[in-house]
């Protein structure tokens, strides 16, 4: 697409309305941080069930990603939009039998709703933003949706933290002493304390479902894929794309990365025995520390670096500070953690320009792919989950107490991470390139 003025100047409005969406469903995602330790204590779960609560949020864009792509190609970017916030509003009054009746896979069924909204809303908002305007300025674009939806999630845990989790060190240790029927009042009791959020939720996102309907949001197509050279044949084939593929794989294990910083900060920092008031703070570390670097890479990409080169700088970043989490202990170990935002914020906005570059027609349909990648939220913490449930069992058996073995399997799980950081890096390095004609 062209760059000048007059088509910077309509693409300003469409972009602070995805904005407002980006914020939206980035506050929805990152209660997650907030809601894994809450239903570990409401539900009575190990570390492995509670990361469930990630995996219905991530798992719904592999059943709804390509149903997404169907229904935004029939009905268009805006429709989609709505209808995803319409679904996300259903999604959010299931938590209201949930919990009343403080049962688990009905918690589960609400986030897994919320997911098939966003993954509309996503399906939608990602491709819409990417192809806005020029795609050699598309990260900076992405990285200023990346602030809202950051700035949404660290507001989203400040709030839910201090619905949910105040005193929750103290419910736990009561859980321990209290008779049966007192221990089902004092979960009864806590679990209700989701339902009025929940409302006032469902009904925000109802009226913006409706409105998004009217908003000023210009038509766009990808540009078409350039004609073949003479004697050459064209792209036929999603298959024929192996740069998508490994797009999809890296951003696959880039989700499952950074739901991993955001979403088990708090309990990890519960294990290491802070307060609860102390760790609903923690996840707001790690999206703060997202949003400072997306600011940075606004400034930064592409006038002095590119999208490949703050690719690499990301992976290699991960992988130090992961081997920092695992060497230390105590605050400093959380801090790291937290600083893995620096090292994943430019991820998901490098990935979709390299990912969907050269796609022309296929966009709608390597979108969807993308979006299905989201699962790696689903896969990788549940395998942090089961490696500190392991680890823990295996340190207990040695008779290490409970208290000092759920702190130091809590930390070694983050050794998971050095995959994960390994394939984005090579992906940076020479997969994104695979299969594109040269220049």
């Amino acid at each position: 697409m062209n760059s000048t003025p007059s088509k910077n100047n309509n693409t300003l409005i469409p972009i602070i309305i995805i904005a407002g969406l980006f914020f939206i469903f980035g506050f929805v995602t990152w209660i997650n941080g907030a809601l894994i330790p809450f239903m570990k204590t409401i539900n009575e779960l190990t570390d492995t069930q509670s990361y469930f609560v990630a995996s219905a949020s991530y798992i719904s864009f592999v059943v709804m990603a390509l149903p997404a792509s169907y229904i935004i190609n029939k009905i268009g970017y805006r429709k989609g939009m709505s209808l995803g916030l319409i679904v996300m509003a259903i999604g959010a009054l299931v938590f209201i039998p949930a919990a009343e009746a403080r049962t688990y896979w009905v918690f589960l069924t609400g986030i897994f709703i919320q997911g098939m909204g966003m993954t509309l809303l996503q399906t939608a908002s990602n491709p819409y933003i990417t192809i806005l305007g020029p795609m050699e300025s598309a990260a900076k674009r992405i990285a200023i949706m990346g602030i809202s939806n950051k700035v949404a999630g660290a507001l989203a845990n400040l709030v839910f933290g201090a619905l949910l989790l105040s005193g929750i060190k103290d419910v736990n240790e009561k859980l321990s002493i209290v008779s049966g029927s007192e221990k089902s009042q004092l979960l009864d009791t806590m679990a209700d304390s989701v339902v009025t959020p929940y409302i006032i939720m469902a009904v925000i996102l109802f009226v913006l479902g409706i409105l998004i309907r009217k908003a000023p949001l210009p038509h766009v197509e990808a540009e078409p894929i350039e004609e073949a050279d003479e004697g050459t044949t064209t792209k036929t084939s999603i298959f024929q794309f192996p740069h998508l593929w490994l797009g999809v794989l890296t951003l696959f294990v880039y989700v499952g990365a950074e739901v991993i910083a955001v979403d088990t900060i708090i309990s990890y920092g519960l294990s290491l025995g802070f307060e609860g008031t102390d760790a609903k703070f923690f996840a707001t570390y790690t999206l703060m520390f997202m949003v400072g670097t997306y600011a940075l890479g606004i400034v930064l990409i592409p006038k002095f670096i590119s999208q490949a080169t703050a690719l690499k700088a990301s992976a290699v970043l991960g992988m130090l500070l992961t081997i920092g989490i695992v060497l230390t202990t105590g605050f400093t170990s959380v801090l790291l953690v937290a600083a893995l935002g620096v090292a994943n914020a430019l991820v998901w906005p490098a990935v979709w320009p390299l990912t969907l570059n050269g796609l022309g027609k296929f966009t709608k349909t390597a979108s969807a792919l993308l979006i299905m990648a989201i699962a790696g939220g689903a896969i990788i913490p549940p395998l942090y989950g089961r490696l500190v449930d392991a680890k823990k069992a295996e340190l207990i058996a040695e008779g290490i107490d409970k208290v000092s073995a759920t702190a130091e399997a809590a930390t070694s799980g983050y050794w998971i991470l050095i995959i994960c950081y390994a394939i984005i890096l090579y992906y940076a390095i020479a997969g994104h390139k695979l299969g594109l004609k040269k220049e």
